[in-house]
């Protein structure tokens, strides 16, 4: 039942109600009005009709009697001729008051009824009736006729065909169906064309902004034109589709800051695992490793050992001492202290920095390049892991080429202070730039890269409420920007 009246409704169209509930009323409205109109006039026309036969009574009352009191046969079917001429008559007839027929013209019944003549005659009115007359359904209206004295002598009859008086009817209520059939397709024409001009068009044009909308066009918005209601149902329609985007933008914000977090502490967790880790093998390998250093060391300062053993202990030695390398990162990586911050320029950072990575940057063939701010300025961070992270970004980009170029720069930014390592290498590739930061990635050959530099730099930066940035520089290479509040 209820499919049923929702594919009535479907069909049921603003154009359709407007028809059922406007037009039809209407029409019936007008049809009973015309009928009513028409039946009024056809009334009055078949009186006046009436009235002019009446009239031509009237005009030939007075010769007829004359002529009946003088018993002129002559003067009479004169007079009677002459009603003819005045009016569309069926048949005139002339009585004495006993009912015979002295004289007629036309028409005549074959066999009038006496008895009502004498009544009539004796009545001295005038009348009007519907009869029959050679076959034919007649009007007649009978005139009484007087002499000089006043006393009635006689009777006129004046018929007139009743198809007369119903043809004069008939047309006219052939023009008055046909006009109320004009008025109602005028009407309804009026009242359709309204439809479209006042609001068929500006729905049309809702629907389709609709349809576009469903079919995925999202950005979409109704232009609001028209009467006052269309143009607030187009307002809450575009309020309604701004209010749509707004929550589903709202929804993949939150929902990506809800992926973001469960990442960041996906990452979190990974990497407290992997300092607790790192942490542990540190200290597990510190003692052994101070331990074959120690002894590579007395044994080398034996002068009785061959020169081969000599040469092999030190580069116990010098291996021993990258792994305390290794350590240190390990130990950097998993150190999560309580900060201590303290005012420092940036220039005494940076220049810092780059006395530490200078002793690598000779034994490579490295240049650096220095991009100063005309004034220096001062920010709130721990001196130790920020010089830290621009060493570990200096080395970096130190062992990216032979020969390298690279180039520190530093400045501010409203409350931001940044810091910036350029280089001439061969730049990262796009398909690794999301790993750059995960501990014990490297793109360095084994013995060369541990995979924690960066990620030592990434836990610094983090630590500190501020971000890094990975890019193509201007130089060729790579681009490392570190971005840290002032305070």
């Amino acid at each position: 039942m209820r499919k049923k009246m929702k594919s009535i409704s479907r069909l049921f169209s603003l154009r359709l109600a407007l028809v059922v509930y406007v037009v039809i009323p209407l029409a019936l409205i007008l049809a009973v009005t015309g009928s009513l109109i028409l039946n009024a006039l056809e009334k009055q026309v078949e009186q006046q009709m009436q009235n002019d036969l009446a009239l031509v009574a009237r005009s030939i009352q007075l010769p007829l009697s004359h002529a009946l009191e003088r018993d002129r046969e002559g003067s009479m079917l004169q007079a009677l001729e002459s009603a003819f001429a005045i009016g569309r008559v069926y048949s005139a007839n002339v009585y004495d008051k006993d009912g015979q027929e002295i004289a007629s013209a036309g028409r005549t019944d074959p066999e009038p009824e006496k008895d009502k003549l004498t009544e009539l005659a004796a009545e001295g009115e005038r009348r009007g009736e519907y009869g029959r007359v050679a076959g034919r359904e007649v009007y007649s209206y009978f005139v009484p006729l007087t002499d000089s004295g006043g006393r009635i002598n006689g009777l006129l009859q004046l018929t007139r065909r009743e198809s007369d008086l119903q043809e004069d009817i008939k047309s006219i209520r052939t023009k008055g169906v046909m006009g109320l059939a004009v008025a109602m397709i005028l009407m309804s024409g009026l009242v359709l064309y309204g439809h479209y001009k006042a609001l068929g068009k500006y729905f049309t044009r809702l629907t389709h902004s609709m349809s576009r909308v469903a079919e995925g066009e999202r950005r979409h918005r109704f232009k609001p034109q028209g009467p006052m209601e269309i143009v607030t149902i187009g307002e809450r329609f575009n309020f309604m589709l701004d209010s749509i985007e707004k929550a589903e933008n709202e929804i993949q914000q939150r929902r990506q800051f809800q992926e973001e977090l469960q990442t960041r502490l996906r990452q979190a967790e990974k990497l407290a695992a992997l300092g607790q880790l790192a942490a542990g093998v540190a200290h597990e390998l510190g003692t052994p490793l101070s331990v074959i250093s120690g002894k590579a060391q007395r044994a080398q300062r034996n002068k009785q050992l061959p020169h081969e053993l000599t040469y092999t202990m030190r580069e116990i030695r010098q291996e021993v001492v990258r792994m305390e390398n290794i350590i240190r990162q390990l130990l950097d990586f998993s150190r999560r202290n309580e900060q201590q911050k303290r005012d420092v320029t940036m220039k005494q950072l940076a220049h810092s920095a780059l006395a530490s990575a200078r002793e690598e940057a000779r034994d490579t063939g490295c240049k650096f390049y220095i991009e100063e701010p005309q004034t220096d300025t001062s920010i709130q961070v721990e001196p130790t892991r920020i010089e830290q992270a621009l060493v570990n970004l200096l080395k970096n980009a130190v062992q990216s080429r032979t020969n390298a170029g690279v180039r520190l720069s530093w400045g501010v930014s409203g409350d931001w202070a940044w810091f910036q390592v350029d280089d001439n290498g061969p730049g990262i590739s796009s398909e690794i730039e999301s790993k750059l930061f995960e501990p014990f990635f490297t793109t360095k050959n084994v013995g060369v890269g541990t995979g924690l530099g960066l990620a030592v730099v990434h836990g610094i930066v983090e630590e500190h409420n501020g971000s890094i940035e990975v890019g193509k520089s201007d130089m060729g290479g790579a681009r490392f920007a570190i971005n840290l509040p002032r305070r």
